[in-house]
Parts: structure tokens; C-alpha cells; sequence
């Protein structure tokens, strides 16, 4: 190489001077543009920095890359409102919005959402003007326009309805098609009030037997449970019917109809008027006063308290015809246990009953409602004293099961400002009291130690402690 550039650059021997000047000239232009093409030949064969040259390589290596993510089938990332994780090779939709989020590295993407305000915004911003005609609707136009959208939907929802019930009527049918089919395959469908009626007709009928009667009274019992069926009793003089029953030779017949007034007598004001007027209250008290099985007895106690309760009118016809006395004489007989503990149960509610609307009259400042009237002439407590109620009751509580000492409990509790100096004049009530304090308190620590912070015997211990500071 030396000697070729020495063989360029030494002239030839014997040339004239002037062409000896030509040709230098050449030669220097000849290297200047080798050395031209030197510096621009090709960026594969050019001489460049190590750190150029490890920058062009890491780009190369990652065009590389995603040409064999773009070879291969990603699954597509679907995103919704809310910032989700991004997960390698994972491809996200056009338009979504992404971020990186700098407490966990990861990349998260959501939906693009779209701000008309800020759009329109934009749009002021480069010079826009927003296409908007406000000569194009009349006020008239609008109220004529929305009589129209008015009118449409109420086509609408009549059609609708058109498509309902002939859609109703597709499914059901009428219920005179389904009474002439029954006919047909002497099927009678009745209503409650036809049932009572065929039900009456049986009990009152000279031909029925005994077994029917009771049969009658039993099924009937069932329908007189609805206040409007009770009431529809009376409409044919039903009710007066089942009233006489009362007066039967037959145990049964008693017990039944008794059983069917005391399910119509049930918070029913109209049903307990007219049960008074057709004399139920002094049947009642008459079976009650005479020697009648107990299971008659149960059922017809159980009429007469669905009489006197919430009817004060009726309290007071109770009080005149001697009701306490009847009921004194009723618990005292031996083996009546469960009477005794109903009767204390039906004085327990009527005194509440009459504190509760001298309290609501306070309340609500009314001096002399009809109601309350009513019950200022009911004089319950000063008979209960009277016929020996605070004894009666106080002896009761020797009865060995729970529920029946709580309920007396209670009755005792309320006669207390009545009776107070009857209990305190009774040892017996004192050596009770006492017996029963120290019982339920061993089955309060019982249900403390099983974790029942509010339990059964920790109430019936807190009345009888209760009682004992009122009697000290």
C-alpha cells in the first residue's frame, strides 16, 4: 500500500514542470475525496463510541422483541371504568387510558372517559364555534311536541295493557266457566259465606245427629276466625244460633259452641255487641257456675274472656251479674288448676286494661273520651278486694310450674296498691316469697354461669324481689 501511495504521490521522471504542477493538483483532489468517503461510508462500517453502539444494540434488540410479540396471537385486555392491573402480554385496546403506578411498578389501565364540558372547551380554544341554533324550536312547537310524546305513551301503556290481560285471560278463566264445568262434573264451589250458612243449617236441623252437629260447629269455627266472616254471621242470624247453643243438654254441643263465640267474640267490637244484646254473657257465667266437664269449662272461659277484653261496656255487665263470685267459686275447686291460672291471666289483663287507658288519657290531655268513661265505670278492684282476690291469688303461687308463678306474679304485682296490707297480713305469702327467692336464685346462677345475661329465672327473681321491698 505504502509503495502504491508512493507511486501516486512521486511524480514521474522527465515531465515538463507545468504539467508536474497539473498533476499535483489532481492528486490532492483525489485525497481530499478519499477522505470524504471516508467519513460517510456506510453506519455498519463506521468507527463509533462503545456507549453509540450499545444504545443502537439494546433498540435493535427490543424492535427484535416486539416484532415476536407482534408475531405471536396476545390476548386482549378488556377495560372498564376502574383502574385494573395490566399483565405481561397482555394488549390493550385503542383509546384506553394507562398509567404506571409508582407505589407498585405495575402499569393499569382504564376506559377513556370523555368530559363533554372539556371537549367543547377544547373546541372554543382553537377558534371553534359550537353549532348552536336556538331560533330552530318555538315554545308553541315544544308544548305541541310533548302533547304528542303524552299521547304516544299513553297509547303505549294501554297497549300494553291490552297485551296483559289478554295475556291474564289466556292463563285464567272466568269463574263462571269454571262453575258451569264443576256443575258438570257436580263440583259446587261455594263461598265462605254459602259455607256458613249450609254450616248453620246443619247445626240448627232436628235431623242432624250429634256427630254432625259437633262436625258443624268444629268446621265453622274455622271461617268465624276472619273479622269479616264473624261479622257476615250476624247478617243471617247465624250468631244468635250458635248463642242458643249454649243452652244444650249435651257436654259437647256446650263445649263447641263455646268454642266457635270465643273465635268470633276476638277483637271484634260489632261481633261482642251483639253477642251481649242476644244474652251470651249470662249463658256463659251459667255453665261456668254449674257442674259441667272441664274440657266444657276450658272453652267456655276461653269465650268469655274473648268477650270481656277490650270491651268495658261488657266488663261492667260482667261485674253486675256476679262474674267475680263465679270465678272465685271456679278456681277454688280442686283439680282446676288450669282454670285458676287462666282466670288470674283474664284479671290480670283487664286491671292493665284500665291503667292503659287512664295513662293514654294523660298522654294526650283528653279529660273525659267515651272510652275512658267507659272504664271509670268499671269498679274491678275494689270487687277484686272484696270477694278475697288478694288471698286467692297470693295462694297461687304455689303452683310448681314457671309459667303459671310468672303469670301470678304479675297479677300480684298489679293488685299490689289494692291489696298491699291483705299480702302483708298473709305469713303464708311472706314463707312463699321467701322459698321462691332463694330458688330462682340458684337458677339465676345457673343461667349467668351458661353465659345468659337476660334470662327467664333472672326476671321471675327480679318480681319476687321486687315484691318483697313493697311488703317490708
Amino acid at each position: 500500500m505504502k509503495r502504491k501511495m508512493r507511486s501516486l504521490t512521486m511524480p514521474p521522471r522527465g515531465l515538463p514542470p507545468c504539467r508536474m504542477a497539473l498533476l499535483g493538483m489532481l492528486l490532492g483532489l483525489l485525497a481530499s475525496c478519499f477522505t470524504f468517503c471516508l467519513s460517510h461510508q456506510n453506519p455498519q462500517f463506521a468507527l463509533t463510541s462503545p456507549e453509540k453502539s450499545g444504545i443502537k444494540e439494546a433498540e435493535r434488540k427490543e424492535t427484535t422483541a416486539e416484532e415476536e410479540l407482534d408475531s405471536e396471537v396476545l390476548e386482549v385486555f378488556h377495560p372498564t371504568h376502574e383502574w385494573q392491573a395490566l399483565q405481561p402480554g397482555q394488549a390493550v385496546p385503542v383509546g384506553s387510558h394507562v398509567r404506571l403506578n409508582l407505589q407498585t411498578g405495575a402499569r393499569e389501565v382504564k376506559l377513556q372517559e370523555e368530559d363533554k364540558s372539556r371537549s367543547n372547551l377544547k373546541a372554543l380554544k382553537k377558534g371553534k364555534r359550537l353549532d348552536i341554533n336556538t331560533n330552530t324550536y318555538t315554545s308553541q312547537d315544544l308544548k305541541s311536541a310533548l302533547a304528542k310524546f303524552k299521547e304516544g305513551a299513553e297509547v303505549e301503556s294501554s297497549k300494553e295493557d291490552k297485551a296483559r290481560q289478554a295475556k291474564v285471560k289466556r292463563l285464567f278463566r272466568p269463574i263462571e266457566e269454571l262453575k258451569k264445568d264443576f256443575e258438570e262434573l257436580n263440583v259446587v264451589i261455594e263461598t265462605d259465606m254459602q259455607i256458613m250458612v249450609r254450616l248453620i243449617n246443619k247445626f240448627n236441623s232436628s235431623s242432624s245427629s250429634l256427630e254432625e252437629k259437633i262436625a258443624a260447629l268444629f268446621d265453622l269455627e274455622y271461617y268465624v276466625h276472619q273479622m269479616d266472616n264473624a261479622q257476615d254471621l250476624l247478617s243471617f242470624g247465624g250468631l244468635q244460633v250458635v248463642i242458643n247453643g249454649l243452652n244444650s243438654t249435651e257436654p259437647l254441643v256446650k263445649e263447641y259452641a263455646a268454642f266457635v263465640l270465643g273465635a268470633a267474640f276476638s277483637s271484634n267490637p260489632k261481633v261482642q255487641v251483639e253477642a251481649i244484646e242476644g244474652g251470651a254473657l249470662q249463658k256463659l257465667l251459667v255453665i261456668l257456675a254449674t257442674d259441667q266437664p272441664l274440657p266444657a269449662k276450658k272453652k267456655v272461659l276461653f269465650a268469655l274472656c274473648s268477650l270481656l277484653r277490650h270491651f268495658p261496656y261488657a266488663q261492667q255487665q260482667f261485674l253486675k251479674l256476679g262474674g267475680l263470685q263465679v270465678l272465685r267459686s271456679l278456681v277454688q275447686v280442686k283439680g282446676t288448676e288450669v282454670l285458676a291460672v287462666r282466670v288470674v291471666t283474664l284479671l290480670y289483663d283487664l286491671v292493665t286494661e284500665k291503667m292503659f287507658a287512664e295513662e293514654e288519657a294523660e298522654l294526650t290531655q283528653e279529660t273525659s273520651p267515651e272510652k275512658l268513661q267507659q272504664y271509670r265505670q268499671v269498679h274491678l278492684l275494689p270487687g277484686l278486694r272484696e270477694q278475697g282476690w288478694c288471698e286467692i291469688t297470693a295462694h297461687l303461687l304455689a303452683l310448681p310450674e314457671h309459667d303459671s308463678r310468672e303469670k301470678v306474679l304479675q297479677t300480684l304485682n298489679a293488685l299490689l296498691a289494692t291489696c298491699r296490707d291483705r299480702y302483708r297480713q298473709d305469713p303464708q305469702l311472706s314463707s312463699t316469697l321467701a322459698n321462691l327467692q332463694a330458688e330462682y336464685q340458684a337458677l339465676a346462677t345457673l343461667e349467668l354461669q351458661d353465659g345468659e345475661d337476660e334470662g327467664y329465672f333472672r326476671e321471675l327473681l327480679g318480681s319476687i324481689n321486687s315484691l318483697l321491698k313493697e311488703l317490708r
